[in-house]
């Protein structure tokens, strides 16, 4: 049962992956047709300085790889206590649950990105985090 809980870990690092390359591949094209370069790049130039100079829907894949690199931090040592104290079936299905929010929570906000939406799906990924939390103390504190 622990390779069944750290998998839908593997497979959200894999999508973060896959969302950094989209962000590359329609970032990169943006800034050459701004007429931007590595070369006239301000020195200490963040990913945030392009706020407001490309367009928004190329920045919005940018803002979900950020994203991706937040709150799944927590799921990430939520899913590797409880996969080393004792996961279930239960565990593992909302794992794979949080993942697959995670995954369309992404494709919503890097091609329609209409907030009512965006919130649902937060809310409703964060309500699998939380069972998820619940678990992985009740597996380490009450032990």
């Amino acid at each position: 049962m622990q390779a069944q809980m750290l998998a839908p870990a593997a497979a959200l690092v894999a999508w973060s992956l896959i969302m950094l390359f989209w962000v590359a591949a329609t970032r990169f094209p943006a800034m050459a047709k701004a007429g931007m370069d590595a070369k006239s790049a301000k020195r200490g130039g963040r990913g945030q300085d392009l706020e407001g100079v490309l367009p928004d829907s190329v920045n919005w894949k940018a803002h979900n790889y950020s994203h991706l690199m937040e709150q799944p931090t927590l799921f990430y040592a939520v899913v590797i206590i409880i996969a080393v104290t004792g996961p279930t079936a239960v565990d593992a299905l909302l794992a794979w649950g949080y993942v697959a929010l995670r995954v369309v929570h992404s494709i919503w906000q890097a091609t329609v990105n209409r907030i009512p939406v965006r919130l649902l799906l937060f809310l409703v990924m964060t309500a699998c985090l939380v069972y998820l939390t619940f678990r992985a103390v009740a597996l380490t504190v009450f032990a």
